[in-house]
């Protein structure tokens, strides 16, 4: 297919065969810095000590966490019509969620970097007869190989960021050759279907966004209840999965609102763990009591600010409190994903940068399930609002758990739009 493949395309393909020799000094970068894990190092360069099943194998690969969670409902009811399945993932967190959420018998791995070689070891050893990608990551040499192959691609839950888009139609040739690839692409929403045709995919259909059909997470019990007596029914308000810039408006907001609330306890859920410390400082220098989850604390009676840098807790968290801020829309990163909190019937509050989840947040806004804000006096104007009443409060929580149901179904869309698929692996298999 190389008379198909773009310049640009070409130049990607031959710098990545060049690269080789480099992968150990990233590798090695990545292991420093705790982004890889040690003892699977070589999954990365497409090697494995997991044997394939034998049968037919469908591959689902999911970016990270939120991917991993959205395709988690579509694993399980690939598996239960009795394929194989390998889920491939490229953060340890997902791994970790891996380990934890997926149904038994289905393998994960790290997702091989794409080198040309390694792509290659990973295809050899795992031949699947279907890889179904999650959302918008598109690695150029596995999607070359695997139409090489012969190997159905589809798209799935896909979605495409305005910063992306925005992107990719400055390679417009590159990304065309790379879509026409896919036989399906299944998009979240009405723009993304239509970003994903004008960048050149030729079967785009609308089926929803999975995230809404996936169930609410858990929580362990002990821990909850052990979280709760430590609160004792304080008034509370969450901010998740915070971003850098995020952290001192509502910091900032608690100080407007304490002398008012007595006893108000903000717990705020860094997107990145690692950042922990630093939002004790920040806290610190604001004259407030913090501690952090990480290093064993529960909040006590003075405690004024709780760092929950913890992973794979915010089930727990939500259930906490029926306010929860979500991060990563007062900066300009374009939102967190808010159904979660709507599932554990919270009331939402969020900033004007919401584009990554713009249709469920403009649903959730007008049912008045969610609500925007855009500084710290703003934010402290609406908790206020909402620890003062409690029949807002419920009224709020429920319009956004209502939206998120009603929002639904894109499971059911997506195994209708793969079913032929599957049912000629079955047929192949049986044969």
């Amino acid at each position: 297919m190389t008379e198909r493949q773009p310049r640009l395309l070409r130049a990607y393909r031959k710098l990545a065969a060049a690269a080789l020799p480099l992968t150990p000094l990233l590798l090695g970068r990545r292991l420093r810095r705790g982004k890889e894990n040690p003892e699977r190092i070589g999954e990365r360069r497409g090697e494995t000590l997991t044997a394939r099943p034998h049968g037919a194998l469908v591959w689902v690969h999911g970016a990270s966490v939120g991917e991993m969670l959205a395709i988690i409902p579509l694993v399980e009811r690939i598996r239960s019509r009795g394929v194989h399945v390998l889920v491939t993932s490229g953060t340890t967190t997902s791994a970790e969620l891996a380990e934890r959420r997926l149904p038994p018998g289905v393998i994960h791995q790290f997702v091989p970097l794409d080198v040309p070689r390694f792509v290659t070891r990973f295809l050899d050893h795992w031949r699947p007869g279907l890889a179904l990608v999650a959302e918008a990551d598109l690695w150029p040499n596995m999607i070359v190989e695997c139409s090489a192959r012969g190997i159905p691609l589809i798209l799935v839950n896909a979605r495409l960021s305005e910063r992306s888009f925005t992107r990719w139609r400055k390679a417009p040739a590159m990304i065309a050759a790379l879509l026409d690839r896919f036989d399906l692409c299944l998009a979240q929403s009405e723009h993304d279907a239509e970003r994903y045709s004008e960048l050149g995919a030729p079967r785009v259909s609308m089926t929803g966004n999975l995230k809404l059909d996936v169930p609410a997470p858990p929580a362990d019990a002990t821990r909850l209840a052990d979280i709760r007596h430590a609160v004792n029914g304080r008034p509370m308000i969450v901010a998740a999965s915070t971003h850098p810039g995020e952290e001192a408006p509502v910091i900032d907001a608690h100080h407007l609102l304490r002398d008012r609330f007595p006893g108000l306890l903000t717990i705020v859920v860094p997107r990145h763990p690692e950042r922990g410390p630093g939002i004790v400082d920040l806290a610190e220098v604001a004259g407030l009591s913090a501690v952090m989850r990480s290093r064993g604390y529960l909040p006590g009676r003075g405690t004024e600010v709780y760092i929950a840098d913890t992973i794979g807790e915010l089930g727990m968290i939500y259930r906490l409190t029926p306010i929860v801020f979500m991060g990563g829309s007062l900066v300009r990163h374009g939102g967190q994903n808010p159904i979660e909190a709507a599932k554990l019937g919270t009331a939402i509050l969020h900033g004007p940068h919401v584009w990554n989840f713009a249709d469920i947040y403009s649903a959730l806004d007008a049912a008045r399930g969610a609500e925007e804000v855009t500084d710290a006096d703003n934010l402290a104007g609406s908790v206020g609002a909402l620890l003062a009443d409690a029949h807002l409060r419920e009224t709020v929580a429920t319009a956004a758990f209502r939206t998120v149901e009603v929002l639904g179904g894109a499971l059911d869309r997506t195994l209708a739009a793969i079913d032929p698929y599957l049912m000629q692996l079955r047929l192949e298999q049986r044969s």
